[in-house]
């Protein structure tokens, strides 16, 4: 093992997975499809809606083909129906596929953020939609830019969203970090300040991003987050002749006001890959990688994963247990 690699890890004793997991995949997708994974999720309407990562071509053969958007309705967050056809896709000139949707429900609008790969690089977007079939496409990031995952509501005025960008050059190695910008009209996007970096959590050495759009708490913004460790150990560990990575999912509590500031960051992993539909047989192994969190009245957090590059899992945690997490003293 390399001087900074990580090591064993565990997830909290908080989370409990879904015992009939995974909660979608391929098999429930009624048109061409190979992997199932990365779906944003919300409540809208009275409805659980799901808008998942569809990639087509043939799992036992090991092919994609191309990847689209597909969206799924519930009435109590576990079982799912896919809609018949995919709600979303785009491929033309630049544009080489969209993938790995965050959905947002603001001021009765749903929105959707997800990532684009261009000819020059990757771009964040954000659409809104009130059907599931027609979206309005509101903004582009300039690349490199992904991860993007907007807050439910505006705080002093402004929406907000947190963002991963790719410095190029950033400190000699790979270090991708998570930022936050405002913006008066979710067009127009600036004022961004570094919100959390590589080295602020103990269980990265590789990069960090946003996973599931925050939730708000008497506490402040609860945010899940997604991290990566590599090992230079690790061989083929998927479809690839190389996976040295591990994805695992943090969390941390933004302040309510001004939610650049982290007022609680619990210092060890919330979940990591564990179990068979985590860690094997699966495009890439050893990912969980959040992109959906529903806060019940209850007090129930239901928190949608990919794993393994190719399902979808739910876990669940009481609210007062991931603050106590990220408010516990060291």
């Amino acid at each position: 093992m390399s001087d900074n690699s990580i090591g064993t890890l565990e997830s909290s004793p908080v989370i409990k997975r879904y015992p009939h997991n995974p909660v979608l995949s391929a098999k429930d997708v009624p048109y061409s499809s190979a992997l199932v994974f990365n779906a944003g999720a919300t409540k809208y309407n009275g409805k659980y809606i799901m808008c998942f990562r569809n990639d087509y071509g043939s799992l036992e053969e090991q092919r994609i083909e191309g990847t689209n958007i597909g969206v799924a309705f519930s009435d109590d967050g576990i079982h799912w129906e896919v809609r018949p056809e995919p709600c979303f896709t785009l491929r033309v000139d630049e544009i080489i596929h969209v993938y790995d949707p965050r959905l947002i429900v603001i001021e009765d609008k749903c929105y959707m953020c997800f990532a684009m790969d261009t000819l020059h690089g990757v771009r964040g977007c954000i659409a809104v939609t009130d059907d599931f079939e027609r979206f309005e496409l509101l903004h582009m990031t300039l690349p490199d830019n992904r991860n993007l995952v907007l807050f439910p509501e505006k705080v002093n005025g402004k929406y907000v969203r947190l963002e991963r960008p790719f410095p190029a050059y950033s400190r000699g190695v790979d270090r991708f970090d998570i930022w936050i910008s405002d913006s008066p009209d979710l067009i127009h996007w600036g004022n961004s300040y570094l919100v959390l970096a590589v080295e602020d959590v103990p269980f990265a050495n590789n990069k960090i991003g946003p996973g599931a759009p925050p939730v708000r708490t008497p506490k402040g913004w609860l945010t899940v987050f997604h991290s990566v460790d590599e090992d230079p150990a690790r061989g083929k560990d998927g479809w690839e002749k190389s996976w040295k990575k591990r994805y695992t999912a943090g969390v941390m509590l933004l302040d309510s006001e001004n939610p650049s500031r982290v007022v609680g960051l619990y210092k060890e992993p919330l979940m990591v890959p564990e179990v068979k539909y985590e860690v094997e047989g699966g495009y890439r192994n050893k990912v969980v990688f959040p992109t959906g969190m529903i806060l019940e009245e209850s007090g129930e957090v239901k928190i949608y994963y990919g794993a393994a590059d190719t399902v979808i899992g739910l876990a669940t945690a009481h609210v007062d247990d991931l603050l106590n997490l990220c408010l516990q003293k060291p």
